[in-house]
C-alpha cells in the first residue's frame, strides 16, 4: 500500500471581512466609562475626532471635563480605550507632549509673571527656545509678554488667555480647551473664537467644551452632545440645532388679551395645546416652534392684540439635553 500523499498547506488567511477596521483619527474614544465610587461620571462614550474644531457641548456636570481629562491622559478610564495619535496618552510620554490642555480651573502660579509661567510650560514640553515660544504664544492671545505684574493680580479673562498661551506654546497637534471663553469680555471672546477656528483650519485637532449653545454656533464646528455622562447626539452643528428645534416646546405668551389671542392661535397648525393662565398670559405647546414664531406677531396684529412677551419655558440646555437623552 502506497503512502497517503500529504495534504496541501491551507491557503493564507485573507483579510477579515466580518469586522470593520478599527477607527482612525487624531483622537479615538472607544466605549469609555468613568466612575468614582458609586457615581458614574461618563458612561459608554465613543467618538472619533479628526483635525479641525470639535465642540463638546453639555450642561454643567454632564461629564465634559472628565472626558477631556481621560483624553489628556490625566485620568484612566474605568473601562474602554482612549487613543491619541494612535497611542495611549496615559502611558505614552511622547504623545502627551503633543497635547495642549486649557483646564477649566485657574491652575496658575500666582506669583509668576505671564512670560515666566508660559516659558515654564514650553520648557516642560521640550521646546528648544522656550522664552521665544512663550512670547509668540502670549502675542497670539493678545497679552503683553513684558508685563511685570504677577498673574495672581490678573482679571479672570486675562488668566484665561494666559492658560491658552501655555497650552499652545509648544504647537500641539491636539488642543483640549475646557470652557475657554469663560470670563472673557465680548471682544476677547470674538478674538478667542477666531483663534480656535484658525488653529482648526491649520490642522490642529481642537476639542472645545462648552455649556453655551451660542458659543458652539459661532465656532461653526462638529458637535458632540454629552448629557448625564452619555453621548446624546453628534454631527454638524446645524444637524444638532435641528434636533433641538424639532422637540416639543412650551412657550409663555403675555399680551393685552390672552383669550382672544389664544383663539386666533388655535388655528395655527403647529400648536398641539394651549392653556390660558390669566387675562394677559397663556401657555402654548408646539412641535413647530419656527412656524409659531413666524406667525404669532401676525396673529396678534390681525386681532388688535398687543404682545408683551414671548418666552420659551424649556429652552434651557438642561431641557434640551434631557430631551435628546430620552429620544
Amino acid at each position: 500500500m502506497s503512502a497517503t500523499p500529504p495534504l496541501p498547506p491551507p491557503p493564507p488567511p485573507g483579510p477579515a471581512t466580518d469586522q470593520p477596521p478599527p477607527p482612525t483619527g487624531s483622537v479615538v474614544v472607544s466605549n469609555i466609562s468613568k466612575w468614582f465610587g458609586d457615581v458614574v461620571a461618563v458612561s459608554d462614550v465613543s467618538f472619533v475626532v479628526e483635525p479641525g474644531v470639535t465642540a463638546l457641548l453639555g450642561p454643567n456636570g454632564a461629564g465634559k471635563s472628565t472626558t477631556l481629562r481621560m483624553i489628556a491622559g490625566l485620568e484612566p478610564p474605568s473601562q474602554g480605550m482612549v487613543r491619541v495619535l494612535g497611542e495611549n496618552p496615559r502611558s505614552d510620554r511622547v504623545v502627551r507632549g503633543r497635547i495642549g490642555l486649557v483646564p477649566q480651573q485657574e491652575q496658575l502660579f500666582s506669583e509668576q509673571r505671564a512670560i515666566e509661567f508660559v516659558t515654564l510650560a514650553a520648557t516642560l514640553n521640550g521646546v528648544d527656545e522656550p522664552t521665544e515660544a512663550a512670547r509668540r504664544a502670549l502675542d497670539i492671545v493678545e497679552m503683553d509678554s513684558n508685563d511685570t505684574r504677577p498673574v495672581g493680580s490678573y482679571s479672570k479673562g486675562m488668566k484665561q488667555r494666559v492658560k491658552v498661551a501655555q497650552a499652545i506654546a509648544h504647537s500641539p497637534d491636539l488642543l483640549l480647551m475646557d470652557e475657554p471663553l469663560t470670563g472673557l469680555d465680548p471682544r476677547q471672546r470674538l478674538a478667542m473664537i477666531e483663534l480656535i477656528r484658525r488653529l482648526g483650519d491649520e490642522g490642529t485637532a481642537v476639542i472645545v467644551s462648552s455649556h453655551v449653545l451660542d458659543e458652539v454656533e459661532r465656532l461653526g464646528s462638529r458637535v458632540l452632545v454629552i448629557a448625564q455622562g452619555r453621548l446624546a447626539a453628534q454631527g454638524d452643528f446645524h444637524e444638532i440645532r435641528e434636533l433641538m428645534d424639532d422637540r416639543p416646546h412650551r412657550i409663555r405668551v403675555r399680551s393685552s388679551d390672552a383669550r382672544l389671542l389664544g383663539s386666533a392661535l388655535l388655528a395655527h397648525v403647529g400648536i398641539s395645546g394651549l392653556t390660558v393662565t390669566g387675562d394677559d398670559e397663556l401657555i402654548v405647546n408646539t412641535d413647530e416652534v419656527d412656524r409659531f414664531r413666524a406667525s404669532i406677531a401676525g396673529a396678534a396684529m390681525q386681532n388688535g392684540v398687543s404682545l408683551f412677551e414671548v418666552q420659551p419655558l424649556d429652552d434651557d440646555l438642561e431641557s434640551v439635553f434631557k430631551y435628546l437623552v430620552g429620544r
